[in-house]
């Protein structure tokens, strides 16, 4: 089994291959910057972290040895990235194999699940199964939505999150009059899923810097429907460079309060790059994990989960494509997407992207690695 390879999923609003959940465990000081494999007594099912391997493929032995690293650290959740057209590549008949062992590995390790389901992706819209083709937002047919999403949430029952679009302010930045359109596709298969799974909670996705950046605030408004509503976020500026120091950086995650006041808030992606390309460190990225922490301690009642985006750092420039391949089909990123089109801006998503891991390519942990374990022990 340890010699079959498994191509890693690509990642959320296509920018990496990821998968997410959360680490800590105290036995590891700041002078010892190993991966400890003691166990915690306490799994902690509001925070997680992308459980991603150094490189796009791994084997399932490693895959396993990775998540258990992570999950000794007393992380209870996960995110799950599964695209419509690598599940159902054909109508009616699903494909489980890679889903499974995410899941069984999740369900192992005793980890709740986010579902990332696009069907927004940023500017794309799917991607969806060759068989339903590309359809329009008018087009999505809502019968064949529910019954997707319906087999995959009876299929999996760790999972109690789904996050149906992503970056949602990306698509309707400049098609403002379409967002009743989606408004009533999320009412419609909300209401629908609800009745068959009323423990699972669903909401939309934002990038909140792009929400900053852009003074987007009116959409995620009109947006937040469902259970809650999710940000990742980035301390960058549009040009993918680090332009916040931690206090500002939670400054900017107390905004959304002021956005969404009256819904549960999911931080979805929560990031800092430890690369000086990108204006970053080592020592920036403990001080915004430990101020990340508490901000989660003082509004833990209006957070419904907060996962940090990558658990281990990539190899060089193997975090970002002008086009990414998911399952069958190729996704171009948009020239007015956060990530934009030229080669100086991806260069530098690239960078921010592969060294947003609290644990180096050869798995050593930073600094920000102990203070994520202790941070996570306090809260146990």
């Amino acid at each position: 089994m340890d010699k079959k390879k498994l191509g890693i999923i690509p990642v959320f609003a296509v920018i990496a291959l990821v998968f997410v959940f959360i680490v800590s465990d105290n036995s590891v000081d700041d002078t010892d910057t190993t991966i400890s494999q003691v166990s915690p007594k306490i799994n902690n099912e509001s925070i997680g972290m992308v459980i991603n391997s150094p490189s796009s493929s791994v084997t399932l032995q490693q895959l396993d040895e990775i998540f258990a690293d992570a999950s000794s650290t007393g992380i209870g959740r996960s995110n799950v990235y599964l695209y419509w057209n690598m599940i159902e590549p054909v109508e009616g008949k699903f494909d489980w194999l890679q889903s499974d062992i995410l899941m069984g590995l999740n369900e192992k390790n005793n980890h709740k699940v986010t579902l990332y389901f696009s069907i927004i992706n940023g500017e794309t819209l799917g991607p969806f199964p060759k068989w339903i083709g590309k359809p329009t937002l008018n087009g999505i047919n809502q019968d064949e939505l529910v019954t997707a999403l319906d087999a995959v949430l009876s299929r999996y029952h760790i999972i109690d999150s789904v996050i149906i679009a992503g970056e949602t302010e990306s698509q309707f930045r400049y098609n403002e009059r379409f967002i009743p359109v989606y408004q009533e596709l999320f009412s419609n298969v909300y209401d629908r899923i609800k009745e068959k799974h009323p423990d699972v909670n669903f909401g939309n996705s934002f990038a909140l810097h792009n929400v900053l950046n852009k003074n987007l605030g009116n959409v995620v408004q009109e947006l937040s429907s469902g259970d809650f509503v999710a940000f990742s976020y980035t301390p960058t500026d549009s040009l993918n460079e680090i332009s916040k120091n931690p206090d500002e950086a939670i400054e900017d995650l107390n905004k959304i309060f002021e956005i969404v006041p009256n819904k549960k808030i999911g931080f979805f992606e929560i990031s800092w790059s430890t690369s000086d390309f990108v204006e970053g460190n080592d020592d920036s990225q403990k001080l915004f994990v430990e101020k990340l922490f508490d901000f989660y301690a003082q509004n833990e009642s209006d957070i419904e989960f907060m996962t940090w985006f990558r658990y281990i750092d990539q190899q060089e420039n193997s975090c970002v494509k002008e086009e990414q391949k998911i399952g069958d089909q190729t996704i171009t990123l948009g020239g007015g997407s956060s990530m934009g089109t030229s080669e100086h801006v991806i260069e530098r998503l690239n960078q921010y992207n592969c060294n947003t891991g609290l644990v180096d390519v050869n798995q050593n942990g930073k600094i920000g690695w102990n203070e994520f374990k202790t941070q996570i022990q306090m809260l146990n």
